[in-house]
């Protein structure tokens, strides 16, 4: 699934193409997503300009001289710049096209995102946690809102309301990093421990998101190619190899339906 990084890669990818264009034409071939597309979206927008394109948690706007579209790539999406005389691949369902002869497609071959039109506020942003690499995320804030706590502390730094965009990779790379099992209670981590994980969310998200994101089966950026921070990976994806810092068979765990993979030397 696209995490945060994925989502900022996109957003500085299709950002130079589409800021500042009239939208000449949308075309809708498949409307059935997480949510319908919009009703007569198409109508709505045509005409308008891509007055700024901006990312909250891992929703893109896209606002409009009149409103905005809110578009969440869901588990498998994808935006891609093209011309508008390539050819429409399979899993291809919403296009954009842009008076500069560039058009901007959205790819879901398992169709759980959306393109959804709002004249105010979109009510999916309302509740949202901070942005994780902005000074009102710390680990100040982690500590207080994790106090008698029982939830494990994987998926609680991966609860919206309290951090936004913390998904299960990044998670397990923060934790690894900080030396916390994700298994341990929320509210039985220090908070000076609190404080070096606020550190390593902000350092392992900044990091994904100037090496292009991690490279997953489904992500790729917005010019078809994959991202690099999977190179760099610790604990994701490598339950049963040995920990790069002390050697140990690194094991996997399941936490809200999630394969957690942790070292149980390096993390307590």
């Amino acid at each position: 699934m696209p995490e945060l990084p994925e989502v900022e890669t996109t957003l500085k990818g299709i950002m130079p193409y589409i800021t500042g264009q009239k939208i000449i034409r949308l075309i809708v071939r498949q409307g059935s997503l997480r949510w319908p597309v919009t009703p007569d979206m198409s109508r709505i927008v045509e005409q308008q300009t891509v007055v700024e394109v901006s990312r909250r948690a891992k929703y893109l706007i896209l606002r409009l001289s009149h409103g905005s579209i809110l578009v969440h790539l869901g588990m498998s999406g994808s935006l891609r710049i093209a011309q508008t005389s390539v050819e429409w691949r399979k899993h291809d369902h919403i296009e954009m096209q842009l008076a500069n002869g560039t058009t901007l497609r959205y790819h879901d071959p398992r169709r759980f995102g959306c393109w959804l039109w709002s004249e105010d506020t979109h009510h999916q942003l309302q509740h949202l946690g901070p942005e994780p690499l902005t000074s009102a995320f710390n680990g100040d804030r982690l500590w207080e809102l994790a106090k008698k706590r029982k939830v494990a502390v994987k998926p609680f730094i991966m609860d919206n309301k309290v951090v936004v965009g913390v998904g299960n990779i990044y998670a397990s790379e923060a934790l690894f990093r900080s030396g916390i099992r994700p298994d341990r209670a929320a509210g039985r981590v220090s908070q000076k421990r609190y404080h070096v994980l606020g550190v390593h969310i902000k350092e392992v998200l900044a990091a994904a998101i100037e090496q292009g994101g991690t490279t997953l089966r489904d992500f790729v950026n917005s010019n078809g190619e994959p991202g690099y921070f999977q190179q760099t990976l610790a604990v994701y994806g490598r339950a049963g190899q040995e920990c790069n810092h002390c050697s140990t068979v690194l094991r996997e765990l399941r936490l809200g339906q999630r394969s957690s993979v942790f070292c149980p030397t390096c993390q307590r």
